[in-house]
């Protein structure tokens, strides 16, 4: 590690079998928590490269528990975190309004480490056990259309890094290869990311695959499609640039998205979206959020159309009812 640091320090680049190599002797716990912090903070300094970002996913596939649902054709609905914003369990809300919509979904996540509240830990604030029995997940995507896999439990060599990740409170690479490692490797995905430069990194990698994605991001920094300003979505059809009012949503304020102090908090406001009884601003959010997941199942599909089904599922009480089952289901 020493003579890598050193490497490091001098602006060179891994290439890809060195980062899959690197993070398979993290996983194996050869390096000290010194070392691992010295490593993530490099690349808080400089960009990742497309290699380096597809070796250390290499590494973490390799090792991840497998998990085969590719029968339901699942969607994921996930952000990379790390933009700093605090804001409500956005992605997670929108995995059970596609859930109440009639979609498979299958949630990776796991708990927050640059906001109050991440996926798990408003999964577990409604009482949800977290589980690997292969079974119980296929009853919960049979019985609700959703199941929650809870990343830790999957990837194991994330254990090895959880106290240093934890211990900086910044975002770092593994924000970026999250999205990436979902253990069941769904063939549909919307991804939001926290800049461009990382968007377009995600969109080369994206091409290698046969992904059916959408990367989202908006221009003031969210790390999904917050209403809050113009945003870009970008496919294997190109990029996008979209305002909220040309999708017939009034624009919103940062304030109007925020996930408040306690995960209690942030999961108050989850359940009242779910419930249509959020503000304006939240239910939007949401739904535009859905909107863009469902299109990148349906390319065909024009976005007005998206929108009014994700409206539905929500204003119908069909996603609430989704996460009732869902709650009593995996508890």
């Amino acid at each position: 590690m020493k003579q890598i640091l050193y490497r490091l320090f001098e602006h060179q680049y891994l290439n890809k079998e060195e980062a899959k190599e690197i993070l398979l002797n993290m996983a194996k716990g050869r390096y000290n928590e010194s070392q691992i912090a010295a490593f993530i903070t490099v690349y808080l300094m400089r960009s990742i490269s497309v290699d380096e970002l597809a070796g250390f996913r290499d590494a973490l596939l390799e090792l991840r528990v497998p998990v085969d649902l590719s029968e339901y054709h699942p969607v994921d609905i996930v952000g990379t975190g790390g933009d700093n914003k605090n804001t409500f369990n956005i992605s997670t809300a929108s995995c059970f309004t596609l859930a109440g919509a009639g979609y498979k979904v299958v949630k990776h996540g796991n708990y927050g480490a640059t906001s109050i509240s991440g996926a798990s830990n408003v999964m577990e604030q409604h009482g949800v056990k977290f589980t690997a029995d292969i079974a119980r997940l296929r009853r919960s995507l049979e019985e609700t259309h959703i199941a929650y896999l809870h990343a830790p439990l999957f990837n194991p060599a994330l254990k090895t890094v959880a106290p240093v990740r934890k211990s900086l409170a910044v975002r770092t690479f593994f924000n970026m290869l999250g999205p990436l490692v979902n253990p069941v490797m769904p063939q549909r995905q919307l991804l939001g990311v926290y800049n461009l430069k990382l968007a377009r990194l995600y969109f080369y990698m994206y091409q290698q695959t046969e992904v059916d994605f959408a990367v989202v991001h908006s221009l003031d920094g969210y790390d999904e499609i917050s209403l809050t300003g113009e945003f870009k979505v970008i496919n294997r059809s190109g990029e996008q640039l979209y305002t909220p009012e040309e999708l017939g949503f009034a624009r919103c304020s940062e304030a109007d998205l925020d996930g408040g102090e306690t995960v209690e908090q942030a999961a108050r406001i989850f359940d009242n979206v779910l419930k249509n009884e959020a503000t304006e601003a939240q239910k939007n959010c949401v739904i535009a959020n859905s909107a863009f997941a469902i299109q990148a199942i349906d390319n065909n599909r024009p976005i007005d159309e998206c929108i009014a089904i994700a409206r539905e599922s929500l204003e119908s009480g069909k996603a609430y009812r989704v996460l009732k089952k869902f709650t009593e289901l995996n508890r």
